[in-house]
């Protein structure tokens, strides 16, 4: 069985193991072809145990390759009051890495 791990990043919890794609949240300082530690690490299993952190395991680490920088669908937030004249729109698009997970550890 693959050693595999949940991580915590931009909010959000995402299961992985090495080989794994997937975008995150971007990182400071974080460029394409750099590497990252993803942390906190929640749980994890490594040759059939499973170890569960409370809340997060002290030294674990997942890291990553970034393989490049990209941005999330649009979103529109639009407000409007009835009969006052009153609209707004506003547009959101989350700037995004897209990493590969190299190692559980």
């Amino acid at each position: 069985m693959e050693a595999y791990a949940v991580i915590e990043t931009g909010g959000k919890q995402y299961r992985v193991q090495a080989g794994d794609e997937l975008e995150i949240e971007r990182i400071d300082g974080a460029e394409a072809g750099s590497k990252v530690s993803l942390a906190p690490v929640l749980a994890r299993n490594v040759s059939g145990t499973l170890e569960i952190g409370a809340p997060a395991i002290e030294g674990a680490v997942v890291q990553a390759d970034v393989i490049e920088e990209t941005r999330g669908k649009k979103v529109v937030a639009f407000k409007k009051k009835r009969r006052k004249g009153y609209h707004r729109k506003v547009g959101h698009r989350q700037d995004l890495l897209k990493v590969k997970i190299v190692s559980v550890a």
